[in-house]
This record gives C-alpha cells, structure tokens and sequence, in this order.
C-alpha cells in the first residue's frame, strides 16, 4: 500500500495577519493588497519628506552670493578648455574657490558679498593671470580673459 504524499501548508504570519477568517479573499488577493497599501504609504511619505526648491533657510540660501563669471580665451580668440582658476580674498593667502574652464571656456564661482577676491587663472603653456575682484557692489562679474604665451627670453630655449 503506497500513501499519498500530503503538502503541508505554509504558514505566514505577516500574511495571516491580516487574514480574517471570515474573509471572502484568496490568499493572492491579500498579498497583492498588502503590497498595494506600501507602496503607497511610502509615496505619500516621500512626498511630505522633501521641502519644495525655493524653501531654502537663511544659512543655505544664495542669496547674498557673488557670481565670478569668466570666460578664458587663448591668445589666438579661441576658447581654452581646462584652465584652472582659482580665488582667495584679498587679505589672505590660501585659495578657497575653484573651478575648471569647460569646452566653451567658461567657468563660473559663487563667492560671497562684501569683499574683495584675487582671482588666479593658470593654463599649461600659458602666462599665470591674476586680476582683482570687488565683490562690495552687485553680485555678478563678468570677465574676458585672454592668456598669453610666455615671452622667450633666450635662456634655456632651444634654437
């Protein structure tokens, strides 16, 4: 005599949870609900948890910023990809900002109001420029910056 093998049903407790037992739904059906339902708390909580774009706080607003834009140009009028520029106040000596100049040329930092910055632009095969910014009055600057080749003094050059 051969005895049929019996499957033995599984028990889920997160899923006989919201079992009734007088409930007129399928086991997939409550699965599928169940499903439903968190999705859709955590779209609704997603949406209450970020701030709208312009509800910024005093301290991470840009408000009070001053925009150094520039454009660097080689001594030829063509547009220079990657130079590097580089900003500090005035008074100090240790750069705080900078920035790369992308295929256009241009590059732009964000500084803020009330002071006044030394921007430095190096380029490799170019002179280092360096020019003064007020930052005191407006809050953007634009500048057109063409560099230029080192002069050859004689030393050192191969002829």
């Amino acid at each position: 005599m051969t005895r049929k093998k019996t499957k033995k049903k599984r028990f889920d407790p997160f899923i006989h949870f919201f079992l009734h037992p007088l409930s007129p739904f399928g086991h997939l059906i409550v699965v599928r609900l169940t499903i439903a339902l968190l999705a859709l708390a955590c779209l609704a909580g997603s949406t209450f948890a970020f701030e709208p774009a312009g509800a910024q706080n005093a301290s991470g607003s840009h408000a009070h910023d001053f925009v150094i834009f520039a454009t660097v140009l080689t001594d030829r009028g063509f547009t220079l990809f990657g130079a590097r520029a580089r900003v500090r106040r005035a008074d100090e000596k240790k750069f705080r900002w900078e920035a790369a100049s992308d295929h256009q040329g241009e590059l732009a930092i964000r500084v803020p109001q009330g002071a006044e910055y030394e921007l430095t632009i190096e380029a490799r095969g170019f002179k280092t420029i360096t020019r003064k910014i007020d930052a005191r009055a407006g809050n953007r600057t634009d500048l057109t910056i063409r560099m230029e080749h080192p002069t050859e003094s004689g030393t050192g050059g191969k002829s």
